[in-house]
Order: structure tokens, then C-alpha cells, then sequence
């Protein structure tokens, strides 16, 4: 007798999956973006001399790599249990 988890209990399945999909795409999306943001401020930051807001800049840009790269690695963690879970 196999033993596994039952997917076809929880109701909107394909919903549910869609709107993981959708909200970590919005995060990384933004973390992009902030990544950008505080890059470019980095820069200006740098050549005007002002040091304090460069290294805050410099924060910014390693907390959004991070946060990049953890919201990417979330979806392609999600995309693969619900592949993993839907053939078990």
C-alpha cells in the first residue's frame, strides 16, 4: 500500500499554484528593481563624495542580491515540490 500526500484534496489546486507563481515573481521583480535603485545610488553616491550614503547604498544592494536571490531560489524550490508532489 503506497503511502503519499493527497493533492487532489486540496480544492483550486491549479489557483493555489498560480498565484505562488505570481507572487514570487511580484518579489522578485521588486527586489530587482530595489537592486537597481540602490546600485545607481551607490554610484552617485560615490562620485559626490558622500560616503555615509554610499555605504548605506552598498547595504542596500548586498540586502537586495540577497533578497533576489532567496525570492528565485523560493520559486524554483515551489515549482519543484508541486512537480515533485503532483507525481508522487
Amino acid at each position: 500500500m503506497p503511502v503519499g500526500p493527497d493533492l487532489g484534496a486540496v480544492a483550486a489546486q491549479g489557483q493555489l499554484a498560480d498565484l505562488i507563481g505570481a507572487l514570487l515573481t511580484i518579489a522578485l521583480i521588486v527586489a530587482v528593481a530595489l537592486l537597481i535603485a540602490c546600485a545607481i545610488t551607490w554610484a552617485l553616491a560615490t562620485t559626490n563624495g558622500s560616503w555615509q550614503t554610499a555605504a548605506r547604498a552598498r547595504t542596500g544592494v548586498l540586502v537586495a542580491l540577497g533578497g533576489a536571490t532567496l525570492t528565485g531560489a523560493a520559486l524554483a524550490w515551489t515549482n519543484w515540490l508541486l512537480d515533485t508532489g503532483a507525481s508522487l
